[in-house]
């Protein structure tokens, strides 16, 4: 069986539309597939009932968090798509990320990069904006050269961009998917720079709060990392995730479908969800 449990679309940072994604999950395999875009179900609104899609699909969602200092995503698997408890949580976060822009957007007016909320709107095209649609325009005006360096010197972990506590805690993004039905999954757990020791604080901070699992394999990654996170899983009794985090195809290694198998000895989150 293959499943891939975490993609996003341009219902938030990804370039293709959801029936696209859907499509391609299908052509590499996939047999189930969660759409995980930030802060949003909107692609699942946009697929409803009557598109027939070619994969089965796993609602999803990816909270922005925080934890102590660090920004955090969360997971949200298998929700309940019309739960109230969900709509208010995509409300909050919606009215943060608003304000979180135009917070980003003074922040770098500060460092000499005039009028970006007008730009960065434009560039999104919806009603979501994300850190990628600053570092875009940082791009287009010739400040940086890549998106790479427009987070290292403007957006990433300790730059003028780098707002965290917009959001709501981790202790409440896991009620608010416990409330959904749903299983909370701390997302990518080693890509936030932390030692090994503060991301087993993280863990035991994140299971104290009722998380569900996390994720042991995130896109391509070596096999040493994905042999420690899987000992992680076990050690914190939480269940064990797979996904590839796919934006766009020209990401070859976040491809969606191309993240590997669990480890033996991992519980998959979705041995408790009866997929047929």
């Amino acid at each position: 069986m293959r499943i891939d449990l975490h993609t996003h679309t341009t219902a938030s940072d990804g370039k293709l539309e959801p029936i696209e994604l859907c499509q391609r999950a299908a052509s590499r395999g996939v047999e189930f597939l969660s759409i995980t875009d930030h802060d949003t179900c909107a692609a699942y609104r946009e697929l409803g009932t009557e598109v027939r899609v070619p994969v089965q699909l796993i609602p999803g969602i990816e909270f922005s968090s925080y934890w102590q200092n660090t920004g955090i995503h969360i997971l949200g698997l298998n929700i309940e798509l019309q739960s109230e408890a969900l709509n208010r949580a995509i409300d909050y976060q919606q009215k943060a990320r608003a304000a979180r822009a135009e917070q980003i957007a003074v922040r770098l007016e500060a460092h000499g990069i005039e009028n970006s909320l007008a730009a960065v709107r434009k560039i999104a095209g919806n009603t979501y904006i994300g850190r990628p649609h600053f570092a875009q325009h940082l791009v287009n005006i010739g400040k940086v050269k890549n998106i790479n360096a427009a987070f290292r010197k403007f957006l990433g972990p300790g730059k003028p961009g780098d707002i965290r506590r917009n959001w709501a805690p981790m202790p409440q993004v896991i009620d608010w998917i416990r409330q959904a039905g749903g299983t909370a999954v701390l997302a990518h757990p080693a890509k936030y720079g932390l030692t090994w020791t503060k991301t087993g604080a993280l863990l035991d901070a994140f299971c104290n709060a009722g998380g569900h699992g996390m994720e042991v394999i995130s896109g391509q990654q070596q096999a040493e990392l994905t042999e420690r996170l899987a000992r992680l899983s076990l050690d914190k009794g939480l269940l064990a995730s797979s996904g590839s985090d796919f934006h766009q195809p020209t990401e070859g290694w976040r491809e969606v479908g191309r993240a590997t198998e669990l480890p033996s000895d991992c519980r998959p989150v979705w041995e408790q969800w009866n997929l047929e």
